[in-house]
């Protein structure tokens, strides 16, 4: 019996209804059954496109890490003034996140399971993040007094660290300070133009 070719529109609603799924209750809440009742379809057809939600989860995460990774490496690559860099890379990675509030914990996981595996599969055939210009690029203003004398590693860690803290966080700020779904979005789009402010504000001279 020859094999149904699989068609390329069903999947693309069953990737819309499983982003919208995980959106909603995370990639451990997410239920199979939960994705195939957004998709309409039956729960059989879901497992003959993707057999678990792991799967399904990992063609949606590299979705994302394609449209994420070569906007942070224009980024970093582009010949434009460091600030307009900082502002630049907190605007794109919390727009992603936003728009994939899932991904950081999903990585923190995958990376603390196996990361040499995890790595190996993001990078795979695409342009890994690549802040060496960026890293260089400071090291210059440091020497031309336009800025305090840091760390350039430091710098790249803060920012990682302030725009993805948030979103793995995120249940415990809203519980904690009784931030609706609303209230949140409308933070972290605040978060865009206070992180690079308060960045910058620290290390100019």
């Amino acid at each position: 019996m020859v094999k149904k070719q699989k068609d390329q529109t069903t999947e693309q609603v069953i990737l819309a209804a499983a982003k919208k799924v995980f959106v909603q209750k995370g990639m451990a809440g997410a239920r199979m059954q939960d994705i195939a009742d957004e998709a309409g379809i039956n729960k059989a057809l879901l497992h003959y496109y993707f057999r678990n939600k792991e799967k399904l989860f990992e063609v949606i995460f590299l979705e994302a890490a394609e449209k994420l990774f070569p906007k942070i490496n224009a980024i970093f690559e582009a010949d434009r003034p460091l600030f307009e860099k900082i502002e630049n890379f907190c605007d794109e990675y919390i727009s992603i996140v936003m728009d994939n509030p899932y991904l950081p914990l999903f990585v923190l996981n995958e990376i603390n399971q196996d990361p040499e595996y995890f790595l190996k599969k993001v990078w795979a055939g695409k342009a890994k993040p690549n802040p060496v210009k960026f890293l260089e690029q400071m090291e210059k203003e440091v020497k031309k007094g336009t800025i305090k004398k840091i760390n350039p590693m430091h710098l790249l860690m803060n920012l990682l660290s302030m725009t993805i803290f948030p979103f793995i966080a995120k249940p415990m700020f809203q519980k904690n300070l009784g931030m609706g779904e609303a209230q949140f979005r409308i933070a972290m789009e605040e978060r865009k133009k206070e992180i690079p402010r308060f960045i910058i504000d620290s290390i100019k001279k």
